[in-house]
C-alpha cells in the first residue's frame, strides 16, 4: 500500500461525535473528473435565490442562503451525508483522537430531529441519565428540528464548565424532560480491561481511536501477566461502539486473526471507493510507528473469544464483529447491532471545510452486507437490565430517514466473484435472567459500581463467561 492510500486509509473512521457511527475517507476533488451541470436546474436554483434575496421578509446573508442549500443537497441524500464548515471539520479531527469539550454523545438524524444512540461512558451526557433513544428537541432554547447533525454538534460542544440544558422526549415518559448538563473536556478513555475472575479476561471498547489498537495490546498483556498463566478465555466487549476509525477496527481484529486474514472490503463506484483490507500492518499501523501489537502474547490467536454486542454497536464495531464472527473466531452473544454499513468520504473544500458523502459499502469477509440489517449474534441474550419499551427505543439504521438499503436483499449473501459466504446457523436464544430474590441488607457491604464490568449484575456478561466456560469443558483433552 502506498503512503498517500495509507494517508487516506487512516482517515477511515465513524464521524462519532457529528452521526451515528460514520465510516469516512478523506479524499479530493483534482483526480476527478470535471461534472456537466444541469443548466435549467441552476437557472431554478438561481431564480429562487433571487425571489428569497427579493421578497424574503427579512434579508438575508447571500452566505447562509449558500451554506444551507448545500446542507440541504447533501442532508437529502441519506442521512449520513452533511456539510461541514471549517470548525466543524476541525471538531471532527478531534473526536478521533479522543479529547474535545462537550457532553459526551453519539447522535443520528431522523425525519429532521436528532437521536441519542448512546451516551459515552463516564461523560457528563451519562451522568445526566441521557439514554439511547432520546429524541432531543431542543438544544438551549433552540428548537432540534431543521437543524444538520454538524449544527447540533456545534451547539452542544463548548468550552468546559458551561452549561447546555437539552429538552429530550423519550418514549417511557409523559412529558419531556429538561436536562441541564455541564460542558466537560471529554477524555474518552476508549479501552477498558479488567480479569473477571482467575483465567478469564475482559476488555471493553467504547470507540475505535487512534490509540486503541496499543491500549488494547497493553491491556491483553497486562491480564496474561496478572494471571501469571496463559488466559482460558475472553471477553472483547463492543457493547453501544458507535465506531470510530477504520485503521483501528482492522487492527483489533488483527490481534485475533491469522495474518492477512480478509478483515473488511468496500464497494463503491469510483477507484478509492474499491478497498481489501486484511490483518495486515500496512492496513493498521500508523506510518512510522511500531507494530503495537507485538506486545501480545502469541496465545492471544488461540484464546476462546466471545464478542459482547448490542443494538448500539455500529460501524466499526460491526466491522470488527463481522470478521470475528466469519473465520469463526469467536462466538457472538448480545443482541442484533445497528446496521451501519456505508462509508462516508470526507473530501476537503477550499474553504478549510468539506463534506460527508456516503461513497461506498463494506462487507465482512463473507460478502455479507450489514446496511440497515445489522449482525444477528450467534447466541442472542436480551439485556436483562432493560424493559420492553427500552428495548424498542433502540434506535437502528434501518429506522433512519432516507437510509441505504442493503444490497444483498433481507438474507441473500453478496452473489459477485467474492469469497465464499458463510451460512450463519440458527442463533441460540437465550431468555433474559427472572429477577434475584432480594437479599437481606448487608449494611457494610460496599455499593457495586456499575460501571465496572461485573457477571453478578450483568446477564449478558455472565452469560458471555458461562459460554467461555463451556469452551473450556469441551475443548479439555480426556485423561
Amino acid at each position: 500500500m502506498t503512503s498517500q492510500r495509507m494517508k487516506k486509509l487512516a482517515w477511515l473512521c465513524a464521524g462519532a461525535f457529528a452521526g451515528a457511527a460514520l465510516t469516512l475517507s478523506v479524499q479530493a476533488f483534482a483526480d476527478k473528473e470535471p461534472t456537466v451541470l444541469p443548466l435549467n436546474e441552476l437557472r431554478t436554483f438561481a431564480e429562487v435565490f433571487g425571489r428569497i434575496k427579493q421578497d424574503y421578509v427579512e434579508p438575508v446573508d447571500d452566505k447562509k442562503l449558500i451554506n444551507e442549500a448545500i446542507k440541504g443537497m447533501l442532508t437529502g441524500l441519506d442521512p449520513h451525508s452533511d456539510y461541514m464548515d471549517a470548525e466543524a471539520f476541525k471538531e471532527l479531527k478531534e473526536g478521533t483522537q479522543g479529547e474535545f469539550g462537550g457532553l459526551g454523545i453519539e447522535i443520528g438524524a431522523e425525519d429532521g430531529l436528532v437521536k441519542v444512540v448512546a451516551p459515552i461512558e463516564d461523560t457528563p451526557a451519562q451522568k445526566a441519565g441521557v439514554k439511547s433513544g432520546d429524541l432531543i428537541v431542543k438544544i438551549d432554547d433552540t428548537p432540534v428540528r431543521g437543524l444538520s447533525l454538524t449544527d447540533a454538534v456545534k451547539r452542544m460542544r463548548g468550552k468546559p464548565g458551561t452549561k447546555v440544558t437539552l429538552t429530550i422526549a423519550r418514549k417511557t415518559e409523559t412529558k419531556p424532560l429538561v436536562i441541564p448538563i455541564t460542558r466537560a473536556v471529554i477524555k474518552t478513555k476508549s479501552v477498558k480491561y479488567k480479569l473477571l475472575e482467575p483465567g478469564y479476561g475482559y476488555v471493553r471498547i467504547t470507540q475505535f481511536q487512534e490509540h486503541t489498537i496499543e491500549n488494547l495490546a497493553d491491556g491483553v498483556a497486562a491480564m496474561y501477566k496478572e494471571n501469571k498463566a496463559p488466559l482460558k478465555g475472553l471477553v472483547l466487549d463492543l457493547r453501544d461502539d458507535p465506531g470510530g476509525l477504520l485503521t483501528s477496527a482492522v487492527g483489533v481484529s488483527a490481534a485475533f486473526l491469522p495474518k492477512d486474514a480478509l478483515v473488511v472490503y468496500t464497494e463503491g463506484r469510483t477507484a478509492d471507493a474499491k478497498m481489501r483490507l486484511t490483518a495486515n500492518l500496512q492496513n493498521y499501523n500508523r506510518p512510522g510507528v511500531a507494530d503495537p501489537l507485538a506486545k501480545l502474547p502469541d496465545a492471544t490467536h488461540q484464546v476462546p473469544l466471545v464478542v459482547l454486542v448490542n443494538g448500539g454497536s455500529a460501524s466499526a464495531s460491526e466491522i470488527v464483529a463481522g470478521a470475528l464472527q466469519d473465520h469463526k473466531r469467536a462466538v457472538l452473544v448480545g443482541t442484533q447491532t445497528f446496521g451501519k454499513g456505508s462509508v462516508q468520504s470526507i473530501l476537503p473544500l477550499g474553504n478549510a471545510g468539506g463534506i460527508k458523502l456516503t461513497t461506498a459499502r463494506y462487507f465482512t469477509p463473507s460478502g455479507r452486507s450489514i446496511q440497515a440489517k445489522g449482525i444477528v449474534p450467534d447466541v442472542v441474550v436480551e439485556d436483562a437490565t432493560l424493559t420492553a419499551a427500552e428495548q424498542a427505543l433502540r434506535v437502528r439504521e434501518v429506522d433512519l430517514e432516507n437510509h441505504l438499503s442493503n444490497p444483498n436483499g433481507d438474507e441473500s449473501p453478496a452473489k459477485a466473484a467474492k469469497p465464499a459466504a458463510v451460512k450463519p446457523a440458527a442463533p441460540a436464544v437465550v431468555p433474559p435472567a427472572a429477577p434475584a430474590s432480594p437479599k437481606p441488607e448487608d449494611k457494610n457491604a460496599k455499593p457495586d459500581n456499575p460501571r465496572e464490568p461485573n457477571p453478578k449484575n450483568d446477564y449478558q456478561l455472565s452469560q458471555a463467561l458461562n459460554i467461555l466456560k463451556v469452551q473450556q469443558i469441551i475443548t479439555k483433552p480426556a485423561n
